[in-house]
């Protein structure tokens, strides 16, 4: 069996929290603490209304060569590294994959999902294809993919090569072991480093979006209330005080 190296997890209460925040907030964080390109461009949600978050396992396909990697999707399927990396799978886990923004190649399908499921997997980021959706749409897994194929993994012009290293996604760099976050406004990458500025800061950020939100929709000022001005910050502060962060 091929030995492929297993992730760092960071504490699991900092992926629920990043999910609550969401990933417009977590995205604009990112960007005040000087981290541009967290959207993971191109995968979109496959489920609509489902979010997930978790740390990143990682798998990166190359251009396919034939006397490296066949074309039976059957052959030797224990050297076909698209199913180790879900051999690591632990409950909370995300899967991410480099496909290469490949619209041909299935990188997973029923059968790999079921079972990346039954080990905990909450949800699968490809910047490529799954296959057999009709079924896999059923499954419990959140799906953000590129697009959809019939095809399967080694069926096109792709091949698994690493598990568990550094890819890019989406033209986003995803170290193995950050949190992705993924809902429907797409999927973005949490360095750990950062995981707890951007819980900190983008906590505050939502709070104050809360109470603006309530502003305008009672007809205040777009001016005083968003973003929150510094006039407009004692009304927030006495606000808070019966509305504490949750």
């Amino acid at each position: 069996m091929i030995e492929t190296p297993d992730i760092t997890r960071p504490p699991r209460a900092w992926s629920d929290a990043l999910l609550k925040l969401g990933t417009a907030t977590v995205s604009g964080t990112l960007q005040r603490l000087g981290v541009r390109n967290s959207h993971l461009v191109g995968p979109v949600q496959r489920h609509d209304g489902r979010a997930a978050a978790g740390p990143a396992l990682t798998l990166q396909f190359m251009p396919k060569r034939e006397d490296v990697f066949g074309d039976d999707e059957y052959e030797q399927p224990e050297l076909q590294l698209h199913r180790h990396v879900l051999y690591h799978t632990q409950p909370g886990d995300m899967v991410v994959v480099d496909a290469r923004g490949d619209l041909k190649s299935g990188i997973f399908g029923e059968m790999m999902l079921t079972y990346f499921l039954g080990k905990g997997g909450v949800g699968c980021v490809i910047d490529g294809c799954v296959r057999d959706f009709p079924n896999v749409k059923n499954i419990g897994v959140g799906l953000w993919t590129t697009g959809l194929t019939p095809n399967f993994h080694a069926q096109t012009d792709i091949m698994p090569f690493a598990v568990n290293g550094p890819i890019a996604c989406g033209n986003a760099l995803v170290m193995p072991g950050d949190i992705v976050v993924a809902d429907d406004d797409g999927a973005v990458v949490v360095p750990v480093k950062l995981a707890e500025q951007v819980i900190a800061m983008g906590g505050e950020h939502h709070d104050w979006e809360e109470f603006s939100k309530l502003r305008l929709e009672a007809g205040g000022d777009l001016r005083r209330y968003y973003p929150l001005t510094e006039e407009a910050r004692p009304e927030y502060e006495e606000w808070r005080k019966s509305h504490p962060a949750k």
